[in-house]
C-alpha cells in the first residue's frame, strides 16, 4: 500500500519576484527531486489520468520493470519554478510548449532547469519572456524538453514562503495484496450464515468470482433466491442450506464446520453473538483447546506497514492471562502474514506502571511472561500510551527506548471497549481498510461488521484462506 506523504520539495523560506529588467539572459533555476508512486498516483487524481501503466499492477501486465510518470508532471515541475523561483511570484503563463524524448521514471533523482532564452515585448507592450526548459536523469539525459513563455511580474519584491500541505495517498489496495497472497491456492468452502441483504449475498457471490471461497449459502432459501433475483445475483452454481431464522442458520453453518463439509464459517445479516453463540458452544461448537479472539488487520494511509489489532469483538474485558493467549494468537497470524517476529505494542492511557489502572499491571506481567517464555514469537514492550506506541518521535521525547515503539506489528488494546473504538476510529476518520477475522476456532470465522463495505468483507476472505493454507 502506497501510505507516505507525497515527496514534496523543501518549502522555500523566501520568495523573490524579478522584474523583465531584472532578468539576464542566461538566468537559470532548477530544482532535483524523486518522482515517487505516491506523486503518481495524486498526479493521477488530479488530472484524471488513469492509464494503468502508470501503476505497478499496469506495469506487470504490460511486462515493464519500473514504473513511469505522467508526462505532464514535468511540466508541473516547469510551473513551479517559473511561479516560485524565476521570475517568481506574480508570473503570468503564456505558452509552454514541450517534446518528450523518454518515459521519466519513479524513484530516480531528476533534474528540472529553467533558463532564460530571450526577451521581447509585443505589439501590445506586452514584456515576455521565453525559458528554455529542461528534465533531465542523473547521466544527464534528457527526458523532457521545451519551452515557456511568461510575463514576469511588473514589481521586484521579496514575500515569505509557506509551509505546502502534505498529502496521503488512500490507495485502498489490501483486498489487492491479500489476494495476490492467496495466489494460486483452492477456493475456501465457507458457509456463509443468513447471507439474507444483498450486501452479505453480493460478498458471496464475489468472494466466488475471485476465487477466494467456495459459498455454501445458509439461512431461509426463499428469502435468499429473492434477494439474488431481485440484485441481479446468480447463486446458481451454490448449494443452498435452508434456515427457518439466525439462530437456525448459525447452528447449521457453524454445524457444517464441525462435519469437515466446509472449511470456514462467514457472517452474514445477523447479529455477532448470534453467530459467536454457536461459535462457542461447547456440545457443538468449534472451540478448541485455544482462547478465541479476534483480530482486525488494518491499513491505515498514514502508517508505514500494516497493523494487527485485537481483541475488539470477542472478548470484552481479558484478564492478563486471556491476554497472554490474544496475543500469541495474533503473533501466529502475523506469521501467516509473512512477519516472522512481530512487534506487540500492549496499549494502555500512560507508558508507566500505574497500580490503580489495571491494563499497566497487565502490560507488565505480560512483558515478563514474554522473558520467561510464556509468550513466544515476539518482541512485547508495554504499557505504552498510543501516541508512543505510534511514533518513535513521541516515545523519544518522553525518553522511552524501545523496537517496539513507532514500528509496531500489534496493537492489543487493554478491552473490547477501546479496540473496537480504535478500529472504527482508523475506519472512518483515518480512511484504513479493515479486514477481520475469529482465531482459536477449529476453522476460520469471518465476522464482518454489518457496516462492512464489499472490499473489506472481500479482504476477511482472503485472511481466511491464507489460515487454512499456513
Amino acid at each position: 500500500m502506497t501510505v507516505p506523504p507525497s515527496a514534496l520539495q523543501k518549502p522555500i523560506t523566501k520568495l523573490t519576484s524579478l522584474t523583465y529588467d531584472e532578468l539576464l539572459v542566461g538566468q537559470c533555476a532548477s530544482v532535483n527531486r524523486i518522482l515517487t508512486q505516491t506523486d503518481v498516483d495524486l498526479f493521477a487524481a488530479v488530472s484524471g489520468n488513469m492509464d494503468p501503466l502508470h501503476s505497478p499492477s499496469g506495469l506487470q501486465q504490460a511486462g515493464n520493470s519500473r514504473s513511469v510518470g505522467h508526462d505532464m508532471w514535468a511540466g508541473a515541475l516547469f510551473s513551479g519554478l517559473l511561479g516560485s523561483r524565476l521570475p517568481g511570484p506574480g508570473t503570468i503563463y503564456r505558452a509552454q510548449h514541450l517534446s518528450f524524448h523518454a518515459p521519466i521514471p519513479v524513484g530516480v533523482s531528476l533534474t528540472a532547469t529553467i533558463t532564460v532564452r530571450s526577451k521581447t515585448i509585443d505589439a501590445d507592450g506586452n514584456k515576455l519572456v521565453t525559458f528554455d526548459c529542461l528534465l533531465s536523469n542523473p547521466d544527464g539525459a534528457i527526458l523532457v524538453k521545451g519551452s515557456a513563455d511568461v510575463m514576469p511580474p511588473q514589481r521586484r519584491g521579496d514575500q515569505p514562503g509557506r509551509i505546502l500541505p502534505q498529502f496521503l495517498s488512500v490507495a485502498h489496495d489490501q483486498l489487492a495484496s491479500l489476494q495476490a497472497q492467496c495466489g494460486a491456492l483452492d477456493p475456501l468452502p465457507t458457509a456463509v450464515i443468513y447471507p439474507c441483504d444483498r450486501i452479505a449475498l453480493e460478498s458471496a457471490c464475489e468472494g466466488a468470482r475471485l476465487g477466494l471461497i467456495k459459498p455454501v449459502l445458509v439461512g431461509p432459501q426463499d428469502v435468499i433466491t429473492a434477494i439474488a433475483r431481485e440484485n441481479d445475483l446468480d447463486i446458481g452454481a451454490f448449494r443452498l442450506v435452508d434456515a427457518r431464522h439466525e439462530k437456525d442458520a448459525a447452528n447449521k453453518g457453524v454445524g457444517l464446520a464441525s462435519s469437515g463439509e466446509v472449511g470456514a464459517v462467514m457472517k452474514g445479516a445477523l447479529h455477532t453473538d448470534e453467530l459467536m453463540t454457536a461459535v462457542v458452544r461447547r456440545d457443538s461448537g468449534l472451540r478448541t483447546y485455544r482462547r478465541i479472539s479476534h483480530v482486525f488487520v488494518m491499513n491505515v494511509p498514514s502508517f508505514h506497514k500494516p497493523l494487527l489489532i485485537t481483541d475488539g469483538v470477542v472478548n470484552i474485558s481479558p484478564n492478563a492471562d486471556d491476554k497472554a493467549h490474544i496475543i500469541q494468537n495474533a503473533v501466529g497470524l502475523a506469521n501467516v502474514l509473512g512477519i516472522e517476529t512481530p512487534k506487540v505494542a500492549i496499549l494502555s492511557a500512560l507508558e508507566t506502571v500505574n497500580p490503580k489502572i489495571s491494563s499497566t499491571v497487565d502490560a507488565a506481567v505480560l512483558c515478563k511472561m514474554a522473558d520467561r517464555g510464556q509468550i513466544r514469537g515476539a518482541i512485547l514492550d508495554g504499557p505504552l500510551a498510543f501516541d508512543n506506541a505510534i511514533s518513535k518521535e513521541a516515545a523519544l521525547t518522553k525518553g522511552i527506548k524501545s523496537e517496539v515503539a513507532g514500528d509496531p506489528d500489534i496493537l492489543l488494546a487493554p478491552d473490547l471497549a477501546s479496540a473496537n473504538m480504535l478500529v472504527k476510529q482508523l475506519s472512518f476518520l483515518a480512511h484504513a481498510d479493515a479486514a477481520g477475522i475469529v482465531l482459536g476456532a477449529a476453522v476460520p470465522v469471518i465476522l464482518t461488521s454489518r457496516a462492512d463495505n464489499l472490499s473489506a468483507r472481500l479482504a476477511s476472505c482472503a485472511l481466511a484462506v491464507l489460515l487454512t493454507n499456513k
